[in-house]
């Protein structure tokens, strides 16, 4: 996460000060050029030439100051508000990355964060309406599998086994069962992903909870095929989940990084603390606006591999349900789009990018539960 584009790196003097000053410096300007004009008004007065180099000097030291003045106000107010004003008309017209820049002086600094964090809420408040409006429309669809499916289903398995008594060829028997369990992990899947979970939160090590999804994976072979290496930081602060839910995170991930990576490919995990929170809801646009956790520590966990990696041209894409870049038959689309919904419904967000093993990198960033 990266840091308020309107905050300041250094101390920024105040508007009011500046103009103080300024105004000021402006005031002795003034108060010199009438004294110099009073002491000069004799010498030049007895002539028509003296009145008008008068008049001129008059006239030069007002342009000046007009000039001077026109750029104080731009500099420190109409030129911040320009900017600010066009930061904001740029997000109106869809550039959702765009933000105010910082300004010259700590109130215009003040205002363009708070812009900046009205504009995050904003497309997080969008973000977080589309998402239940996802959830919504793939919950009717998954209602609706789930009942035409499911009978047809019922009746195949009740065939199979009336094959597989008459003795018809095995290999036919089995193929046709395992198609029929393939249907029914996908109606499961979607209706899981369509479906919130209800389970309890408890207190999580997510350390442990990562531990958990790497030894159920190793315990069944999947892992051996691939070189993994872990890195956890110690006394990570806890938080608040439910650990069969992230436990399926962590398979998911773990799991999609074992077929990016191919035999002989190599995994990484590692377990951090994750960058500071600063505002709640969901994709990022360039990313999409991923959901993010509120004001408070983080927890982040990185699954990286040695794959081809996601092209930056579906990364938009790469969570909604079905879309996959596998081949067709080795997946349903529907693995991080539970991942993300998992993540989302305990206030966290999860991000792709390039990892450091030049493949995938997904980074699971976590609120940590209140001391």
């Amino acid at each position: 996460m990266t840091a308020d584009p309107a905050t300041p790196s250094r101390e920024t003097p105040s508007l009011r000060t500046e103009l103080l000053f300024n105004l000021a410096f402006l005031a002795a300007g003034a108060l010199v050029l009438a004294v110099v004009t009073a002491l000069l008004a004799p010498i030049f007065w007895h002539n028509d030439l003296g009145v008008a180099l008068l008049v001129l000097l008059i006239a030069a030291d007002v342009g000046v100051f007009i000039a001077f003045g026109r750029y104080l106000v731009t500099r420190l107010v109409t030129g911040p508000m320009d900017r600010l004003v066009a930061a904001t008309e740029a997000v109106a017209e869809g550039e959702l990355g765009r933000r105010a820049p910082p300004a010259g002086t700590r109130e215009f600094d003040r205002l363009a964060g708070s812009v900046n964090r009205m504009t995050e809420r904003l497309l997080d408040a969008q973000s977080l309406l589309v998402r239940a409006e996802k959830l919504a429309s793939v919950g009717r669809l998954a209602a609706g599998v789930a009942h035409e499916v499911g009978n047809p289903l019922s009746a195949i398995d009740n065939f199979v086994e009336v094959l597989r008594r008459r003795g018809t060829d095995a290999d036919v028997v089995a193929a046709i069962e395992r198609e029929a369990d393939r249907i029914d992990v996908i109606v499961r899947r979607l209706l899981e992903y369509a479906r919130p979970s209800a389970a309890p939160r408890e207190l999580l090590d997510v350390a442990s909870v990562v531990d958990g999804a790497v030894g159920l994976l190793e315990a069944q072979g999947v892992l051996r095929s691939v070189t993994l290496a872990r890195t956890t930081e110690r006394r990570l602060p806890a938080v608040l989940g439910d650990r069969a839910a992230l436990e399926q995170v962590f398979v998911n991930l773990l799991l999609n990084a074992v077929d990016a990576a191919g035999s002989g490919g190599r995994i990484a995990v590692r377990s951090g603390p994750g960058p500071a929170a600063t505002r709640v809801g969901a994709p990022h646009a360039g990313e999409p606006h991923g959901e993010q956790p509120g004001d408070g520590a983080t927890v982040q966990v990185v699954v990286e591999d040695s794959g081809p990696g996601v092209p930056a041209a579906v990364r938009d894409r790469i969570f909604d349900p079905f879309f996959t870049t596998k081949e067709p038959g080795r997946g349903t689309g529907l693995g991080l789009a539970i991942v993300q919904r998992i993540v989302h419904d305990h206030g966290g967000r999860v991000d792709v990018g390039t990892g450091d093993l030049g493949g995938a990198g997904f980074a699971v960033t976590l609120p940590a539960a209140a001391p």
